[in-house]
């Protein structure tokens, strides 16, 4: 069942003309229940609004800390602080329906309340992550015309530069800027106190854009993917539905940013949507999130799978220390689950990890397993509601059991801002994620590798992540990344970064060790015949291995050979 696109309810020409040509668009799905949406819908309605109505207003929504103190919201204590927000961006900044807000801000509540507000109010919300500089905000408000900005004010100087005409980073377009968290008699908590608790949510079509979220730029080339009010709701009532079985008695943390689609879903409007706590937390450690999971009763936990080898590792070295005990899903996403990290997780808390694949282009996860559903190796099945197949460089469906690109349909889909890269992503009708897949026979689906990291040493076709997982088995390694290096003989030979635990010298020997122990572990054709040992690895803020950055550096470590 598709959906044909509604006319806005408001005038927005600059979203409206900037969406990818028609014949460009993935085809959308609509062939479940939950996914069938009113014309008129606000997002923001059924995150919060909805929960108030029902006499759930006491149930505590939010909770997190300043240097006050802790915070704890309830569902009408956040109601009351989106409307007020509101207030202040319709009423004192005088912004419109469809106008573009950029928010700048880390996991806090009222980086939250800010986020609602601005969907109630019609307008098209643009995040950006905590740790961008001028430059990469420049670009953003450049490309996306955004007229005004919430700041948290921690983080306003890099910001401030873009409204500085004497500023090489000036961005004209951006015309005003409010903090909050700010003392300042100007900023957004003094302005919401001569506002009503009240707001009437603004009539947005469910086709109207309301999100604009930039990629976390692992290729170094962010692109803006444009999301409409049924998408947010789309993201929520699938995979947490499904496959987490998520309810209002479900109390999440977890790390991403709320900037980032993957914490933007899990850590906000997940929760949202089922009447659930949202636990937010800026600073963190390996210890401070497993510690967090035990103090605030955690159900679900949402990061890297980096953080969950550290947090593993840690629970596994103080037996006894982190109880875990309300633990029911350690969701993994953002990059490549090792199969190591995986049985690691097991092995030191008992529980089966909830790995998935999604995008900001599709807007969250749409294969995945939980529980006993689990299969070693793969990342799981399909997500009801969604559609997957493994294609052939023709669009073909191939056999199970045979390694080819992944293609998915459902509800969302990839719609970039005025970008030509939506021919290349969009392909007769499926969204082209970038990734090698292979499935199998039942229907689970296993990742090989991105599309551009596989390697093509003497013939034989290596994925990169295979290699990572071999390799961070050695008890010596902490991280690694793998890709292939310029090699006169065979085309590519593989090259390993690899970051050593402490106590580790990188030493000859210890490179051929680990050459040995990859050819024990896996193919011997795949071990890497370069091994650089590096301090840290390239990472996006959201924990993702960059690893075309290793690709730029690989050059000048091979020449050393």
């Amino acid at each position: 069942m598709t959906q044909t696109l509604l006319p806005s309810s408001h005038i927005d020409t600059f979203t409206r003309d900037r969406l990818p040509p028609a014949d460009q668009w993935p085809v959308f799905v609509f062939d479940r229940l939950e996914v069938q949406y009113p014309a008129q819908l606000n997002c923001v309605q059924a995150l919060l609004d909805t929960h108030v109505i029902q006499g759930k207003g006491s149930r505590i929504a939010v909770r997190g800390a300043d240097a006050a103190g802790p915070i704890e919201w309830t569902y009408a204590t956040l109601q009351a602080k989106v409307n007020q927000i509101a207030h202040v961006l319709v009423h004192d900044m005088g912004l419109k329906s469809g106008e573009r807000l950029l928010l700048r801000g880390g996991n806090s509540p009222m980086m939250a309340a800010s986020f609602l507000a601005a969907l109630k109010a019609g307008l098209v919300v643009v995040p950006t992550m905590p740790l961008l500089r001028a430059a990469e905000l420049k670009q953003i408000i450049d490309k996306a015309q955004v007229r005004a900005a919430l700041c948290d004010s921690l983080l306003a100087e890099e910001l401030a530069h873009c409204t500085d005409s004497a500023h090489a980073q000036c961005a004209p377009a951006l015309q005003q800027m409010l903090l909050f968290r700010s003392d300042d008699a100007q900023g957004v908590e003094a302005r919401m106190t001569k506002h009503a608790t009240r707001f009437d949510a603004h009539p947005t079509s469910r086709d109207d854009v309301c999100l604009i979220a930039f990629t976390s730029g692992t290729t170094g080339q962010p692109k803006g993917t444009m999301h409409f009010h049924r998408d947010i709701l789309a993201m929520c009532d699938l995979f947490p539905k499904h496959v987490l079985q998520m309810d209002e008695n479900d109390v999440v943390c977890g790390t991403p940013p709320i900037a980032f689609t993957f914490g933007l879903g899990g850590l906000l409007a997940f929760p949202l949507r089922y009447g659930a706590c949202a636990v937010l937390l800026e600073k963190y450690t390996p210890e401070s999130l497993l510690m967090a999971i035990d103090t605030y009763g955690a159900t679900q936990c949402y990061t890297a799978p980096t953080l969950y080898r550290q947090m593993a590792l840690l629970v596994a070295d103080h037996v006894g220390k982190f109880a875990l005990t309300k633990l029911k899903h350690a969701v993994s996403a953002g990059e490549a689950l090792p199969d190591a990290t995986r049985q690691l997780w097991k092995k030191a808390t008992g529980l089966e990890m909830t790995d998935g694949i999604g995008g900001t282009e599709v807007i969250h996860i749409y294969i995945s397993s939980a529980g006993q559903a689990v299969r070693a190796g793969t990342i799981g099945k399909v997500v009801p509601g969604y559609q997957a197949q493994i294609v052939d460089e023709d669009m073909q469906p191939v056999p199970p059991g045979t390694v080819g690109r992944l293609a998915v349909r459902g509800p969302t889909g990839c719609r970039y801002l005025d970008d030509p890269r939506q021919k290349d992503y969009v392909k007769a009708g499926w969204n082209l994620p970038g990734d090698t897949f292979v499935m199998d026979a039942d229907g689970y689906f296993s990742y090989q590798a991105r599309n551009d990291d596989m390697i093509i040493s003497a013939g034989y076709n290596i994925a990169g992540p295979e290699v990572e997982s071999a390799l961070i088995q050695h008890p010596a390694v902490a991280e690694c990344g793998v890709v292939g290096a310029a090699d006169m003989a065979r085309g590519q030979v593989v090259m390993a970064f690899v970051v050593l635990k402490a106590g580790h010298a990188g030493t000859p020997a210890l490179e051929k060790e680990i050459q040995e122990f990859v050819k024990q572990t896996i193919a011997p054709f795949k071990y890497p015949r370069r091994v650089v040992f590096c301090e840290a690895l390239p990472r996006t803020e959201t924990g993702k291995l960059q690893r075309f950055k290793l690709r730029q550096q690989a050059p000048a470590f091979n020449s050393e050979k």
